[in-house]
């Protein structure tokens, strides 16, 4: 029955005996509203979603008790959101006596494509069978100095250097500082910003690097990284290139079963030939914490945290049924009984095929973990360091 020959046949046989007067999409457009009622039955929520201007909202299943609000001295056009409840809304008022009425064909959902602003409106001009005018590049309405070949207003200048000291300052706080530096100095200035956050020597190479500003020198002394940042041209283009071959996690959880399904990812994305980024911050560091303690000395809220928090990877317990750490042993016998690799082996596996593991220094510094509590191979970094993975790859997870 829904075959479209057969639709199209018997639309033609409604038309042929005179029992519906189609409209097209584009008459609609030309009508006079003086002489026109647009009738929406459909129901009150798709009428709010959206309706054709200036049309009026009758309810298909109350048309009959409204017949009264619709004017028999108008040219009245139907629609609904394809056409079915339209066509029933004419045969009713064309059996109550209404002869000037019509549906429109395909109802709202084709008015509303067809009426759509195309995405190219005003690129071209209105000239048919003839080349496009073409509009000069502002660049070529520029003046350009000799010796340095650049535009007038985007010469470096050399001398203009603002002078940060962002020393005590956690993640983002340097970063953040850089930021309003650069934006209140022009195109060719530089920046020279200290700070001791141990993470703002890879933040600011990576905030350089996606900005696409220029780190001209990064040094450290007794504690204090010090960077040189010169702003980037105008006319330089920042647009960050998207890598399809690489994939970041954020590792926030410090349960068992969330911590496993990071690595099944991770692993599996590396052996995909992925370059793949985690970046653990908050309750996730406990997952990077060696097995054999490491003597740090620590204030007396970075002990609480130590007490209260899993020890190493052995210890997590599971997000849900855990009882007491009951649940967490038996997901790791079951794991070795099925040949799963246990967590541990996991890590390693993901070090060895080359995945990047980076701990938040900011989430380091307020829960009292030093670098020297965690594996080898973990990187320290701040969001800089994650925005820049994230912003280059095409898989982003939160875990």
């Amino acid at each position: 029955a829904k075959d479209p020959v057969n639709i199209v046949g018997m639309a033609a046989d409604n038309m042929l005996r005179g029992l519906t007067d189609p409209i097209t999409w584009d008459k609609v457009q030309s009508l006079n509203p003086e002489t026109s009622y647009i009738l929406d039955v459909r129901t009150q929520e798709e009428y709010q979603l959206g309706t054709i201007p200036g049309a009026k909202n009758i309810p298909l299943t109350e048309i009959r008790d409204r017949l009264r609000e619709i004017p028999k001295n108008k040219t009245v056009i139907v629609f609904c959101g394809v056409g079915l409840r339209g066509y029933l809304a004419e045969r009713i008022l064309r059996q109550h006596g209404w002869t000037d009425v019509h549906n429109l064909m395909g109802g709202y959902k084709t008015w509303e494509l067809a009426t759509e602003k195309q995405s190219n409106t005003g690129i071209y001009e209105k000239q048919i069978g003839t080349t496009q005018k073409s509009i000069p590049l502002a660049m070529l309405q520029k003046t350009f100095n000799e010796g340095s070949g650049m535009p007038e207003d985007t010469t470096p200048h050399s001398n203009q250097t603002v002078t940060i000291n962002a020393c005590g300052l956690q993640c983002p706080g340097p970063i953040m500082q850089l930021k309003k530096a650069m934006d209140s100095i022009e195109a060719g200035g530089s920046v020279v910003i200290s700070a001791t956050d141990p993470g703002f020597a890879r933040d600011v190479e990576a905030w350089a690097s996606m900005t696409k500003n220029e780190l001209l020198s990064l040094n450290a002394e007794r504690g204090i990284y010090t960077a040189v940042v010169r702003k980037k041209l105008l006319i330089q283009d920042n647009s960050i290139q998207i890598d399809s071959n690489s994939a970041t996690l954020i590792v926030f959880s410090d349960d068992l079963d969330k911590a496993l399904a990071s690595f099944v990812l991770a692993n599996g994305a590396a052996s995909a030939g992925k370059k793949t980024t985690m970046f653990f911050t908050f309750w996730g560091l406990s997952i990077l914490k060696k097995r054999k303690k490491t003597h740090v000395k620590k204030d007396f809220m970075g002990r609480m945290f130590s007490w209260m928090l899993p020890g190493y990877v052995n210890e997590l317990g599971l997000s849900k049924m855990n009882m007491g750490g009951m649940g967490s042993w038996m997901m790791q016998k079951r794991m070795a009984a099925k040949k799963v690799d246990s967590i541990e082996q996991m890590i390693q596996n993901a070090l060895q095929s080359g995945v990047r593991m980076v701990a938040c220094q900011m989430s380091m510094d307020v829960m009292g973990v030093s670098k020297e509590e965690l594996i080898d191979g973990v990187e320290i970094g701040g969001v800089a360091t994650y925005m820049e993975a994230a912003s280059k790859s095409n898989i982003n997870l939160f875990i």
